[in-house]
């Protein structure tokens, strides 16, 4: 039975490395990358809108996924992004789970985040199916505040809340390294690209990360000030998080700015489709 027992794993990352060596699943993982960067685009979008005051509003990925949904053939559209955001979910997931691509290998936080960030989308991916099916139009289940008085109701919940804000905000600072120190682009082939392609490539990458490292410090600082006051009303989503920007002096400007940042990970999740190391 030990033996049996052993093989299994074994088989199970034999099986992993040959999906993750076909190029059909290379092709997936670029298309979800694309999707990734739509759903920022629109998020940034609206986002500058506000800021504006064009009538644009602060929202989150599900929300750009709703934006998506009400247009003129929202419902292709909708389905594209679905299975392009599952595509991009199961391309972290198998990656974290062999441990690299085709081109390098991954360390052990490179795994652990790839897996988060693919749980993250997978739960993405079906928020999109309800809209889909119409399960989730009415916008309230996803509600931080809501969500966040739930989990404090629980044995040890205020511990399960802060901790979570402290995930996001090392989240917040791991983005902030990685755009400051450009190590994003050991992920990407820059030897493909052009010299006036790679400065612009970097440029929108530095200003996509440190928009993100924005947006995920005030989410988890949000929830860490709600773990400690034991009020969920000072929990915030991606939503509340632009809308606390817009409410800093000066906020317009640099909710702006912010968005603009976003709209430059959207381009630079665009871009790293087609150069991505996968």
């Amino acid at each position: 039975m030990t033996a049996t027992a052993g093989r299994i794993p074994r088989r199970a990352q034999r099986g992993g490395e040959a999906v993750a060596q076909r190029r059909e699943f290379a092709w997936l993982a670029r298309f979800g990358l694309v999707a990734r960067g739509v759903a920022y685009g629109i998020i940034g979008i609206l986002a500058i809108q506000l800021a504006l005051g064009a009538g644009g509003k602060a929202t989150t990925q599900r929300g750009a996924l709703l934006e998506i949904a009400a247009r003129p053939f929202g419902s292709i559209l909708l389905i594209a992004m679905v299975i392009g955001l599952a595509s991009y979910a199961m391309w972290r997931l198998l990656r974290a789970g062999i441990g690299h691509g085709t081109q390098d290998r991954d360390s052990s936080g490179e795994r652990i985040a790839g897996a988060a960030s693919g749980l993250g989308y997978v739960a993405l991916s079906i928020t999109g199916i309800e809209i889909l099916i119409g399960a989730n139009s009415g916008g309230g289940t996803n509600d931080p505040v809501k969500a966040t008085g739930g989990v404090l109701g629980w044995t040890g919940g205020t511990m399960i809340v802060g901790t979570i804000g402290v995930i996001l905000i090392g989240v917040a600072l791991y983005q902030g390294y990685c755009g400051l120190s450009r190590t994003f682009l050991k992920d990407s082939d820059t030897a493909r690209m052009s010299r006036d392609v790679e400065h612009a490539f970097t440029a929108i990458g530095v200003f996509g990360h440190l928009a993100r490292m924005v947006v995920f410090g005030l989410v988890g600082y949000g929830l860490v000030r709600a773990a400690i006051s034991y009020n969920p009303r000072t929990a915030i989503g991606l939503d509340g998080a632009l809308g606390e920007v817009a409410r800093f002096s000066y906020g317009p400007i640099l909710l702006a700015i912010v968005a603009a940042g976003l709209i430059g990970f959207a381009l630079y999740s665009i871009a790293d489709a087609r150069y991505r190391k996968i």
